[in-house]
Formats: C-alpha cells, sequence, structure tokens
C-alpha cells in the first residue's frame, strides 16, 4: 500500500507544475500587468490554506481515500478550465480552485502512510517520501521550463494528464486506511485540538523558524546573488546543485540518524541550516554560495524524516488528519514571513541578515532539545493509552 501511495505522490509531483510557470502564463501569455499576475497566483495561494484544512479536515470524516479522489479528480477538471478558457475573471476562480485542490492531498496522503507504516519504520517512510518529492520537483521545473516556451494549453493538458494518471492509480490500488475503530463514529475534537495542544503548536513554532530560514533560498537569495553581481544562472545553478545532492544523498540519511533520538537529529539539522545561510554573508561567488547550498541542504535532508515522524507520534489516531493541516499551515505562513521580514532586512541590515539566519536556525535547534523530554513522555503515554483502547467494532 505504501509504494502505491509513493508512486502517487512522485506522478502527481513530476505533473504538477502549473504553479511553477502560473504568473509567467499571465504576463507573457494572458497580457496581464505584474501586479494583477500576483493577484490571481496570490489567489492560488489563499485557496491552498482553505484546501489545507479542507483536506485534513475531510480526511478524518470522509476517508483519506475519498478525500484523495475528490482532489485529484477535481484538479483534473480544472485544469482543463485553465486549458480552454481565455476571460480573465474565469481564470482568477480557476485558480483559486485548483490551489484547494492542490492543497487538499497533503494532508490525507500523509496520515494515509502513517496509517499503514509501522511507527519504527516511519522515519524511512517520510524520508522515502521527501526523495520522491524533490525528485519530481526537480523534473517537473525541467518539463514546465520546456513546455512553457511551446504551449502553455499543452503544459496545462499534460499537468492534467499527470493528475488523472494519480487519481486512477488511487482508485485502483489504494484501499481506505482510516483505522476501523474510526470509521462509524465521529472522531472526538477537530481542528480546535490541534490548536489548542500546547506539546504539538510548540513543535510547529519550531517548524515555522525552521521554514522560514529554508525558504531564504527562493526569496532572499536570489537577491543576494544579483547583489554581488552574478547572473541569475549563478541562482539557478545553487538550487540546481542542492536538488542534485538531495536526490544522491537523501536515501543515506535513515542509516546516518536511525539511531538517534529525533529530537536530536532535529537540534543537529537545525545547527546545519542555520550555519549554511550565515555563510552567504561570507560568499561573494558562485564557489561560495554552493559551498553554503551544501551546509544547508545536508540540514534539510536530516531534518525531513524526524520532522515527519514527530507529527506522526504527535498526532491522536482519530485525529491524524487535522493535525497534519494544521502542520502544514506552516509553509504559507513560512511563504509570506521569509519574502516580508527578510526583504527588510536584508535591505537594512545587509550581510547582518544572514547571521540572523543562522541565530533562528541555532535557536530552533536549542528548542528542539529543550523540549525533547517533555515530548518523548508525551508521545509514550499517548501510546500507552492507544494500546489499551477498546476497538469500536465497525
Amino acid at each position: 500500500m505504501y509504494w502505491y501511495l509513493w508512486t502517487g505522490m512522485l506522478i502527481n509531483r513530476v505533473g504538477g507544475f502549473v504553479a511553477l510557470v502560473l504568473s509567467l502564463y499571465l504576463t507573457s501569455d494572458r497580457g496581464l500587468s505584474p501586479s494583477v499576475a500576483g493577484l490571481v497566483v496570490g489567489g492560488y495561494g489563499i485557496g491552498g490554506i482553505g484546501g489545507v484544512l479542507l483536506g485534513g479536515v475531510l480526511a478524518d470524516r470522509w476517508g483519506r481515500r475519498p478525500t484523495l479522489l475528490v482532489a485529484h479528480f477535481g484538479a483534473v477538471v480544472l485544469l482543463a478550465g485553465l486549458a480552454l478558457t481565455d476571460r480573465i475573471a474565469a481564470i482568477a476562480v480557476l485558480a483559486a480552485l485548483l490551489g484547494v485542490m492542490h492543497s487538499m492531498p497533503g494532508p490525507a496522503f500523509v496520515a494515509a502512510i502513517v496509517d499503514v507504516t509501522p511507527a519504527d519504520d516511519r522515519s524511512r517512510a517520510f524520508n522515502l517520501q521527501f526523495w520522491a518529492f524533490n525528485l519530481g520537483m526537480a523534473v517537473a521545473s525541467l518539463i514546465a521550463g520546456a513546455l512553457a516556451e511551446v504551449s502553455f494549453t499543452l503544459l496545462f493538458s499534460i499537468d492534467a494528464i499527470g493528475t488523472l494518471i494519480t487519481a486512477l492509480l488511487i482508485l485502483w490500488k489504494v484501499r481506505e486506511t482510516r483505522p476501523r475503530q474510526h470509521r462509524t463514529v465521529r472522531a472526538p475534537g477537530g481542528l480546535h485540538t490541534a490548536l489548542t495542544d500546547p506539546s504539538f503548536m510548540l513543535f510547529v513554532g519550531l517548524s515555522l523558524l525552521l521554514s522560514v530560514v529554508t525558504l531564504q533560498t527562493s526569496t532572499i537569495l536570489p537577491l543576494a546573488i544579483d547583489a554581488d553581481g552574478l547572473r541569475p544562472s549563478a541562482y539557478g545553478s545553487v538550487v540546481a546543485y542542492a536538488g542534485l545532492l538531495i536526490v544522491l544523498g537523501q536515501l543515506f540519511v535513515p542509516r546516518l540518524i536511525g539511531r538517534w533520538r529525533k529530537g536530536t537529529a532535529l537540534a543537529v539539522a537545525n545547527v546545519f541550516l542555520g550555519l549554511g545561510f550565515a555563510y552567504v554573508a561570507l560568499a561573494d561567488n558562485l564557489y561560495g554560495y554552493l559551498i553554503a547550498a551544501s551546509i544547508w541542504t545536508i540540514g534539510s535532508m536530516i531534518a525531513a524524516p524526524p520532522n515527519a515522524a514527530v507529527i506522526a507520534e504527535l498526532s491522536p489516531e482519530a485525529l491524524r488528519g487535522r493535525y497534519q493541516s494544521v502542520f502544514y499551515l506552516v509553509f504559507p505562513a513560512a511563504s509570506f514571513i521569509a519574502p516580508a521580514a527578510g526583504g527588510a532586512s536584508l535591505e537594512h541590515l545587509g550581510n547582518w541578515h544572514w547571521a540572523i539566519c543562522g541565530a533562528l536556525g541555532l535557536t530552533a535547534a536549542a528548542g528542539h532539545l529543550l523540549v525533547q523530554p517533555a515530548r518523548e513522555r508525551r508521545v509514550a503515554k499517548q501510546r500507552a493509552a492507544e494500546r489499551f483502547e477498546v476497538p469500536i467494532a465497525g
């Protein structure tokens, strides 16, 4: 079951390249100004926030499989609409709805992986998921760039075909994974349970710090590279190099950190991330930026498996989808904070901005070490309670 879910995620990510070129499509093909195009793309992002929350709730209420099917078949219809329409208002509405459908599967996919994977194997399972995500993104970027030069209609159509293949794979091979005892009884609590869970929200806060630092690569780093007089191709080389490191090295991470406590692994990861971005202050040529990318990419690789595993541990069995959806809000929040605060910081503080990024990484590392004992006690208590819970027939 896991490998069907993994394959579906990989196919979907390889085909999911519309979001990468949506702004280019709106400006070059539809003639919109950058500001109007930004509003439309922003609508896609707002739809994504709603989709994350909706996907988590539906994954717990309907089930993982129905949520995944609705999201993927819905995305196929919306992509077909984008390929056929030329009315700006319709494009804006379809883009926002597509943001909903593209974000809905995330919590359901991860909840399903947690359902079917034994606790001791989850770190490896999420490591493979992270590897597939990055491989898919790399391939999607190459395909999107090539297709955008040929035809945006063709681009939307191929994206729709990839999404349809994923939907059919789920329909054919993926059964419902939600624990049987929760299928006929409404789960106690809801989103507010996750939002008022101190241990979980503290972990979410630390993850937000990690995401804000990590997103410097796509928001502020291009400005630093440009300020050093390097060509845009230098930025592309740095991003491609980091992606290549992940594709080549991610599969070896579980063996490296297999015996580490999860909080320790996350602390080490945040130290590498902080040091990598702090090194940007010293970089003034391509080789310097590649060294920095090597350091922060090691941190990203180490962080992926324990990060996902901790979320799985903290999520009550009946509320896995909701907990995943609340965690997924970290990414749109970081997508706003990173460029908004980072741009002002770089403008007014110069290279001290990168020192601040380093400090944030070290702060998150210290936080993970401090909360690790309490979180481990919480997880042990929760596992004991679930072990003696009486199943409900149905």
